[in-house]
């Protein structure tokens, strides 16, 4: 079941990031693509948490923020090691 998550995860991931190389590719800014993605998904984040009509709490706000900034640091460490394993080769 785990691996199903995960498996999902990355196949979601991937959808996403060629939705957004089709909007890069119509001409739409890169920042601009990258900053919607952000919006949509802290908009459907909080709608995970707390429904349609629900709002967060500041602690949830900080909880949300911090998984953001949790996942960006394993994305970015992931990335530093791949660049280093392209240089050793």
């Amino acid at each position: 079941m785990v691996e199903d998550k995960h498996e999902q995860h990355q196949a979601c991931m991937e959808r996403f990031i060629e939705l957004a190389n089709t909007m890069k590719d119509e001409g739409i800014g890169i920042n601009v693509v990258s900053w919607s993605l952000m919006s949509a998904s802290a908009v459907h984040a909080i709608y995970s948490v707390a429904g349609n009509e629900g709002g967060l709490t500041e602690s949830g706000i900080e909880k949300l923020a911090d998984a953001y900034k949790q996942n960006l640091t394993q994305i970015q460490a992931l990335k530093q090691r791949q660049a280093q394993g392209g240089q050793q080769q």
